[in-house]
């Protein structure tokens, strides 16, 4: 049984996973990122602050997480 989408071997595989550190609390927790877009907005889960990108990034994953965004490392962001 084949499986529709599944990347060859030779092709990079984004990390889907991020850990993101709140600038406020220091809370972190792992998230799952969208492959096809950056996220602007995130609010921490602990203290509730809304997070938003700092100056120059595309995603609060490039700017409060532990591995940027897929668009980045695959090299489709249009930031």
């Amino acid at each position: 049984m084949q499986i529709a989408n599944t990347p060859s071997r030779d092709e990079p595989v984004a990390a889907l996973t991020s850990r993101i550190t709140c600038p406020h609390c220091g809370f972190t927790h792992a998230e799952v990122m969208p492959t096809d877009a950056c996220q602007y907005f995130y609010e921490c889960r602990n203290c509730h602050v809304r997070l938003t990108p700092k100056p120059g990034d595309c995603c609060v994953f490039c700017s409060y997480g532990d591995v940027p965004c897929p668009p980045k490392t695959d090299g489709s962001c249009a930031c």
